[in-house]
């Protein structure tokens, strides 16, 4: 490792000690639900809510129980059902779409052979997938298999650049490549979670809290407003 990643290691690892002093340590689930659930979750949580994502699943998942019903629906109905979420049509779209690659490409609605795969295949292989991105690929690859990527969502894209963990010129896709790399495994989860709570709840875009930011002696843009946008 040289020095310059050293740096950036050991810059990383004081902010999650300071993150987790602040929020706990957010451990991951020991669960292994379903990882199509997971994946049409993820993308209903796409430009929306935590609570409209998850209002919008449960809806979903009630007129169609399941995924052979949905894949028999027309987008339509699907839509209908996920309205509440969001970009509804865009979303039907994409969760009708991976439905029938699926279906075509292993005959059933499961995303289950991704447990069997190596990390950089299943991600390759996610990464295929009409309408899934990096970031999506990533949430659905560390929450559900404990698989060693870092997601990147708009939150972390900003505060990782004020607190000079991720480079201002840098763009999200480099991001993705750099805190996969940078960011200890044993901490991706944790690290992931506290820095998109300390994104929501103090370092906004618009007026972050510097005064009560548990990281303002570290950061070099303390009272900096920008905005971010990142949901790939």
């Amino acid at each position: 490792m040289r020095k310059g990643e050293r740096s950036a290691r050991t810059r990383i690892l004081e902010i999650d000690r300071l993150l987790t002093s602040c929020y706990g340590d957010s451990p991951r689930s020991t669960s292994s639900p379903d990882l199509l659930d997971g994946l049409v979750l993820t993308i209903l949580s796409q430009n929306t809510s935590d609570v409209n994502s998850h209002r919008a699943f449960r809806s979903l998942k009630d007129r169609f129980p399941g995924w052979d019903q949905a894949a028999e629906a027309g987008e339509e109905e699907i839509e209908k059902a996920i309205r509440s979420g969001g970009i509804s049509q865009v979303k039907a779209g994409r969760i009708k779409a991976i439905l029938d690659m699926l279906q075509q490409e292993t005959g059933s609605y499961s995303l289950e052979h991704l447990r069997d795969m190596e990390p950089q295949l299943a991600l390759d292989y996610l990464m295929d997938i009409p309408g899934v991105g990096r970031k999506t690929a990533a949430v659905l690859l560390l929450f559900r298999l404990d698989y060693p990527y870092f997601p990147v969502d708009t939150h972390i894209f900003r505060v990782g650049k004020r607190l000079g963990v991720i480079p201002a010129k840098s763009n999200p896709e480099k991001a993705h490549d750099l805190m996969d790399e940078m960011v200890p495994d044993d901490i991706k989860y944790r690290f992931h979670i506290n820095l998109i709570t300390h994104g929501r709840q103090v370092c906004k875009a618009r007026k972050p809290n510097c005064v009560e930011c548990c990281l303002n002696k570290r950061c070099d843009r303390v009272g900096v407003e920008e905005e971010g946008n990142h949901n790939a």
